[in-house]
């Protein structure tokens, strides 16, 4: 094979030309281009394993560039050509460009096929009169292909793979146009706007039946505060036409721009079912279906338009977006840590949480004064329950207009005054700070006059840089600067309502379709850049955000799943969704503990939902954050009675005994590219019965959690994947080996495991994160076999580390030996305690179940030690 090698100078090439195929037009610095028949193909090497495809005709929008981080270095790579292809060989991918179609195949470093593209197409349409081109790309997926990600969805639905879905932003719907497969690939389909996912041009409409529903009035969160919403539900049908048996991805959309109600059945057989009072217009799932004609019924809400969407199951996956310049993927190779990794170095790393952001945040809707505030935070430090976070939501603005940047001081006289007690709590507020506000505010005119919100509505054009640059300067001066409010809650950041679409954006230079999906990525690029660039405090900051994008992650945001509903069902979808966003490259994920929409007042009393909101309590605990909200609700847990008050102080223990662990992960996914709430696909990605299990996960590479989603279980069935040494009940210390166990349930706590070799840090203090860090602890080896892990420190609310200031610690386990190790210390940092008491358990048990527990006690001085144990 002739090779042209790439290395260090800017070599250009000119190749002959092919009248019916491929022709090499140019290779330079970072980029290399052919001639297609009627598109010119880009590729650009990224990084060792990851490259970027590009085929477009022309631009008919020029948009700036929102996702990738300026190039600081390019990887080596080898472009080579042989009868039917070009070769480009990076240190960790090969990709073939087939020269008679221009097709992509994709290799592993040792000639391993990954996949390929199968169809694509680029066709011309137009948005807003504006010329624009639908762009759709398909690649092989076969049979056996588990594949996770595409964001935060509530469809339940962990495995991907040909299932049809429509990524829009909208409340409880992160979308992120983003696959990690068992196969060893990632991809990233690199679009602004909507996306459709294995879409199908296969629909049918629904008639509203004769048949009437139900009339509710229930009370719900809007756009203008909490309001009373009558809703009248109506049946809709019609009939499916199956010309062959197989299983086929359908999806619902309910025609409006937020659904009340997800339902569908086929042939009376309910296959969709999901309420709730704000859901996302689309619902997905993939049934069975005979040859020949199906009925179909929706109990929808009345003012709904339903169609469904519907595909037989092929073995390809597809994107396809209708506005675009072009095709525009990229493709990454490797192990899921390495995708994962290589997703962050090219698109933003992430900066450290606060430490304080690990324990416990509490919030309500809402706090409605400063002495209600401060009342509530002065009690949980009397009861002795932990806090670190606590949260002001909406509507402290009062008479000054909706999110007008001021807190009205009939309610709250002395903003900093708050502040400065929750510090001296050794607390935190989190403020809630929306991207629209109340045009007839004193801010809001402001805004108006300037021609500074998209038009026709009352959200901030975060893409006009003078509209951003001064909500941040309003945002600095009455927030920042006088109150030191420690953390923020950009809430709605889609932004609701689907708002961008029919309207221009950016001083009316584009549509608001091009750039539909990237608002949220716009209004926290705003704040935290802000923040970096004139907060004199030097303080780490936290942001909460109810949307996301790719790139957002940089910007060190954590997110939510919005305002979900409290059943079983809809916990077990958080679960399976904050997965799906976790693979995403966006590690810091939570949800609303209890459910944001709670049952009203009986809610303090009912037993069943008592259940229910500790269940998802204690998962939370083992969540990347802990987060408990509620609408409409005082969620302290003093008001549901003394028993759940107790299960709730042992859940906040559980969790403030893992700091040590948290935030060692914390870090690694800071200084790593790590993943801290991972789907077992991660680490287990050719066990087949691991990557079928939507509910378990991976939380750090060392516990594996089982969350009981089910009302009164006598037992728990859990999965514990093949390794070597089994696993450890975390709990009772008990070996439990691999495969299907019968876990034994208690109230207290949920089914966690431990895999053999782990070596865990754990807090002897428990009060806060402030104790539970940098002091004495408390270290757990799981016999079985061989382990290690790095213990990290630093001072945990300044970015003191970005300049080195932090310190390590090696930890390592040989079985065969009993011996564990600590390595000198690595690093300093200011406050740093030189000396810590360590109490060392060595954790094992035989096959009959009986524990033996070795114990010792030692003080470390920063320099390395062995201990036989």
């Amino acid at each position: 094979m002739h090779k042209i090698f790439y290395l260090l100078s800017c070599l250009c090439l000119c190749a002959p030309s092919y009248a019916d195929g491929v022709r090499l037009l140019k290779q330079e610095k970072g980029k290399i281009t052919f001639s297609l028949k009627k598109e010119t193909l880009s590729i650009y090497p990224l990084a060792e394993n990851a490259v970027r495809v590009i085929k477009q005709r022309e631009f008919t929008h020029h948009t700036p560039e929102l996702i990738y981080t300026p190039v600081s270095s390019y990887p080596r790579y080898e472009l080579g050509k042989n009868d039917s292809c070009y070769v480009i060989s990076l240190e960790k991918l090969r990709m073939e460009v087939t020269v008679s179609d221009g097709k992509l195949r994709f290799f592993s470093a040792d000639g391993k096929a990954i996949t390929h593209e199968t169809a694509c197409s680029l066709k011309a349409s137009s948005v807003q009169q504006e010329k624009t081109y639908v762009a759709q790309q398909s690649f092989f997926s076969p049979e056996d292909e588990y594949q996770i990600g595409l964001g935060q969805f509530q469809d339940g639905y962990l495995n991907v793979r040909s299932l049809s879905r429509r990524l829009t932003q909208v409340n409880t719907q992160i979308a992120i146009p983003f696959v990690l497969s068992n196969k060893g690939y990632g991809l990233l389909w690199n679009n602004y706007g909507l996306t459709e996912f294995n879409p199908s041009d296969n629909c049918i409409s629904l008639k509203r039946s004769l048949k009437e529903g139900e009339k509710v009035t229930v009370n719900v969160t809007s756009t203008k505060g909490g309001v009373k919403e009558t809703r009248e539900n109506n049946f809709f049908t019609g009939q499916l036409n199956i010309h062959s048996k197989g299983h086929y991805a359908l999806l619902l959309d309910v025609g409006s721009v937020m659904a009340r109600r997800h339902h569908l059945t086929i042939d009376k057989r309910t296959v969709i079912d999901m309420d709730n009072l704000w859901l996302p217009p689309t619902a997905s799932v993939i049934v069975e279906l005979d040859k020949g004609i199906h009925s179909v019924e929706a109990k929808l809400n009345k003012e709904d338009n339903p169609r469904i969407f519907y595909r037989k199951i092929d073995d390809t996956t597809t994107f396809r977006s209708p506005v675009s310049n072009g095709i525009d993927y990229t493709f990454f190779a490797g192990t899921p840590d390495e995708i994962i990794s290589a997703f962050r170095n090219v698109s933003g790393t992430i900066p450290m949480l606060p430490s304080w952001a690990m324990g416990y945040i509490h919030c309500r809707e809402r706090f409605s004064s400063q002495a209600q505030l401060l009342e509530t935070a002065r009690k949980f430090r009397k009861e002795n329950l932990p806090v670190d976070l606590i949260v002001q939501d909406w509507q402290y603005w009062e008479k000054y207009g909706w999110n007008a940047m001021r807190f009205d001081e009939t309610s709250y006289p002395s903003p900093k005054a708050m502040v400065d007690s929750l510090h001296a709590l050794d607390m935190r507020l989190m403020l809630s700070v929306w991207s629209k506000i109340d045009q007839n505010s004193v801010l809001g005119k402001q805004m108006a006059e300037k021609g500074y919100y998209i038009p026709q509505t009352p959200w901030v054009d975060f893409f006009n840089a003078e509209a951003a640059s001064f909500y941040w300067q309003n945002f600095r001066d009455s927030l920042i600067s006088p109150i030191g409010i420690d953390a923020w809650w950009l809430d709605a950041t889609e932004p609701e309502n689907d708002d961008l679409v029919g309207r221009r954006i950016n001083h009316s230079q584009l549509p608001g379709e091009v750039l539909r999906n990237a608002y949220p990525l716009m209004v926290n690029k705003t704040v935290y850049e802000g923040i970096r660039r004139e907060d004199k405090s030097g303080k780490r900051t936290m942001i909460l955000t109810r949307s996301a994008f790719p790139g957002i992650q940089r910007y060190g945001v954590a997110t939510w799943s919005g305002d979900v509903g409290n059943d079983w069902d809809t916990f077990k979808r958080q679960i399976a969704g904050g997965l799906g966003i976790s693979v995403c490259g966006l590690p810091w994920w939570t949800y609303d503990a209890g459910g944001f929409f709670r049952p009203g007042k009986s809610q303090y009393t009912d037993p069943d939902f008592h259940e229910r909101f500790l269940r998802w309590l204690q998962t939370s605990v083992y969540l990347p954050l802990m987060r408990v909200h509620g609408y409409m609700t005082d969620t302290e847990f003093w008001n549901y009675g003394e028993k759940v008050t107790a299960l709730a102080r042992k859940s906040l223990a559980d969790r403030y005994l893992l700091l040590p662990y948290i935030y060692s992960e914390a870090a690694a996914i800071t200084f790593k590219n790590s993943t801290m709430m991972r789907p077992l696909l991660m680490d287990y990605p050719t066990d087949t019965t691991a990557l079928s299990l939507n509910c378990q996960y991976m939380f750090g590479k060392s516990l594996l959690i089982a969350p009981i989603v089910e009302k009164g279980p006598s037992s728990w069935r859990v999965y514990l994947p093949k390794v070597k040494g089994g696993w450890y009940d975390f709990y009772s210390h008990r070996t439990v080996g691999t495969g299907w166990y019968k876990a034994p349930v208690s109230i207290e706590h949920i089914p966690v495991f431990v895999k053999a070799g782990s070596i865990l840090p754990l807090a002897c203090h428990t009060q806060s994160t402030a104790k539970a860090l940098n002091n004495d602890l408390e270290i757990r080896i799981y016999t079985g076999n061989n382990g290690s892990y790095q213990l990290y420190e630093d001072e945990g609310v300044n970015y003191n580390y970005e300049i080195g200031k932090y310190a390590t610690y090696d930890l390592s386990w040989n079985d065969t030996a009993s011996t564990f190790h600590i390595s000198d210390r690595k690093g300093s940092y200011e406050g740093m305690n030189p000396h810590k008491h360590i109490k060392l358990i060595k954790i094992d048990s035989d096959a009959e179940g009986n524990i033996k527990e070795s114990v010792k006690e030692i003080e470390y001085h920063g320099k390395q030690m062995s201990i036989v144990l």
